[in-house]
C-alpha cells in the first residue's frame, strides 16, 4: 500500500466514530469509491485497536499498511487527506495537556512557525555553516583526562524555551531512585554516602553520557508522557541537536593518541541528534533516558550484595565485603548491560578501592564518611593564608576573572561536608584584603 494512502486513511478512521461502519464509509471518502477491502481492513484495525489511538495516527499508518486486506489494494491512490486532529489519551504524570503543536506553541509562547523553526525538523543546521542559522553556540575544552569536550551552548529563545520545557515538563516525571544528580533533592553527597565505611568501592564512568542519548530515545520519553506522536516529535527536536560538519571540523583531536579512538565516536555521536550538553533540559532527560540502565545495574549490584548510585554519567558500586577475584566478573557485567542501554563505559576512568586505599567519589572521600580530603583542605588554607598575606593576585595562578568567587565556592563546598572546617576556612577567607 502507499504510504499516502496508509495516512490518508488512518486520519479518516481517526475523524469518525470507532466503529467498523463509519471506518469504512471515512475510507470510502478518501478513496472516491467504496472498495471491497474496506471492510476486513476496518475490522482488522478494530482488532488490534478495541479504542482509537487518537495520539498514534502514525503508528495507525504503518499497521494499515501491513494488514492482509491491504494486498488487493492495487495501486489505489487518495483523493482527499483528511487532517487529523491529536490527543493525549493518557497521562501518567499529570503533565500540561498538550493535544497537538497548537497546544504545544501556546504553552511555549511562540507562534507556529517559530516552533517549527526551532524543533528543525529537517536537520538542515547540520549542513549550514552561517551561526546565525544555527541554534546552539559551540564552543571545546580540554578535560583533565587530556579529551576534548564539546559544549553546545543554546541561544537565549532556545534556551528559554527549554527552561519551560524543564520547568514544566520534564522535572515532573519521576527518576529511578539510584539517579543522585539533576532532581530535587540530590547532590554529590546523596550520591556517594551509600557508599561510606565499605570494604570495596567501584567507580565507573560513562564515555559521552549526554551525546549518547540519540533523538529516538528523547522521542520515548515523550511518548511515554502520554504526548501524541507529533507533540512528541517536536518535543524531541526542541530538546535535541546535530553538530554542524563545519564545527566539528574546527574542534581539534586530543594530544594523546589514546584518546582519538574515542574521540572518533563522539564525533559519530554529535553527528546524529543527540541531546547537547550545554542544554538545561540535558541532564534531566539524560536521567530519564538512563532509568533503565539504572533499574538494571541496581538489580545486578544487589545480586552481588552491594549497592548502586549514579551521578551523571559517573557510576558507583560498593560491597559487604571485598569482592576479591570476582570485581573484574562484576565490572564485565557492567559493561554488558551499558552496552546493551546504548552507553559505553569508560575504562581510562575504571576505579577498584578498597578499604586502605582513599576511596573517591564525587570529589569526596567515602572511607569513613563522605568528606572534604584532608589535601584540598590544606591547600585551600594555605591558598587563604597566602592571600591574606601577599595578596590575592599571587595566588591567582590560573588566571580565574572572579578569583574571590571562585574560593568561596571552593570554602561552601567544604562547609557543606564539613561545617567546622568550613568554618575556619570563611574566617580566614573573610579576613582577605580583596583590593591588593
Amino acid at each position: 500500500m502507499r504510504a499516502d494512502l496508509a495516512r490518508a486513511l488512518a486520519a479518516a478512521f481517526l475523524a469518525g466514530e470507532w466503529t467498523q461502519s463509519a471506518m469504512v464509509q471515512g475510507g470510502a471518502v478518501v478513496l472516491g469509491s467504496r472498495r471491497r477491502w474496506l471492510t476486513p481492513l476496518a475490522r482488522q484495525v478494530l482488532d488490534l485497536y478495541p479504542r482509537p489511538p487518537l495520539d498514534r495516527p502514525r503508528e495507525l499508518a504503518t499497521l494499515i499498511s501491513t494488514r492482509p486486506a491491504v494486498a488487493r489494494t492495487g495501486n489505489a491512490r487518495p483523493v482527499v487527506q483528511p487532517v487529523v486532529a491529536t490527543r493525549m489519551v493518557r497521562n501518567p504524570w499529570r503533565l500540561p495537556a498538550l493535544d497537538d503543536l497548537g497546544d504545544l506553541a501556546h504553552h511555549l509562547g511562540v507562534e507556529g512557525s517559530e516552533l517549527a523553526w526551532f524543533a528543525d525538523p529537517r536537520r538542515w543546521a547540520r549542513g549550514t555553516s552561517e551561526g546565525r542559522l544555527q541554534h546552539y553556540r559551540v564552543s571545546h575544552r580540554v578535560a583533565p583526562s587530556g579529551a576534548i569536550r564539546v559544549l553546545e551552548a543554546p541561544k537565549p529563545r532556545v534556551r528559554r524555551i527549554q527552561r519551560s520545557l524543564l520547568d514544566d515538563l520534564v522535572s515532573r516525571v519521576p527518576l529511578h531512585d539510584a539517579a543522585r544528580g539533576f532532581r530535587t533533592g540530590g547532590s554529590v553527597r546523596s550520591y556517594a554516602a551509600p557508599h561510606a565505611g565499605r570494604p570495596v568501592v567501584l567507580r565507573l564512568d560513562l564515555e559521552a553520557f549526554f551525546a549518547s542519548v540519540t533523538v529516538a530515545r528523547v522521542y520515548g520519553i515523550w511518548r511515554s508522557a502520554g504526548y501524541p506522536e507529533p507533540v512528541a516529535h517536536c518535543l524531541a527536536g526542541l530538546t535535541t541537536s546535530v553538530l554542524p560538519r563545519s564545527v566539528w571540523q574546527a574542534v581539534p583531536g586530543p594530544a594523546d593518541d589514546g584518546l582519538r579512538e574515542a574521540h572518533w565516536r563522539l564525533g559519530r555521536r554529535l553527528a546524529a541528534p543527540h541531546l547537547p550538553q550545554g542544554a538545561p533540559t540535558s541532564p534531566a532527560l539524560a536521567n530519564l533516558a538512563a532509568y533503565r540502565l539504572d533499574v538494571r545495574l541496581a538489580a545486578l549490584a544487589r545480586s552481588w550484595g552491594g549497592r548502586y548510585t549514579r551521578y551523571a554519567d559517573d557510576l558507583a558500586f560498593s560491597g559487604e565485603r571485598d569482592w576479591g577475584d570476582g570485581t573484574a566478573r562484576l565490572i564485565a557485567a557492567i559493561d554488558v548491560v551499558a552496552r546493551d542501554e546504548g552507553f559505553r563505559l569508560n575504562p581510562r576512568k575504571t576505579a577498584v578501592m578498597r578499604r586502605g586505599d582513599r576511596q573517591r567519589l564525587g570529589g569526596l572521600v567515602v572511607n569513613r564518611r563522605p568528606h572534604v580530603g584532608r589535601t584540598e583542605v590544606d591547600l585551600l588554607r594555605a591558598i587563604l593564608h597566602n592571600c591574606r598575606r601577599h595578596g590575592p593576585s599571587s595566588q591567582n595562578r590560573e588566571g580565574h576573572p572572579a578569583f574571590e568567587e571562585h574560593l568561596r565556592g571552593r570554602v561552601a563546598w567544604v562547609a557543606h561536608h564539613d561545617p567546622a572546617r568550613g568554618a575556619r576556612l570563611r574566617a580566614a577567607l573573610d579576613a582577605v584584603d580583596w583590593t591588593r
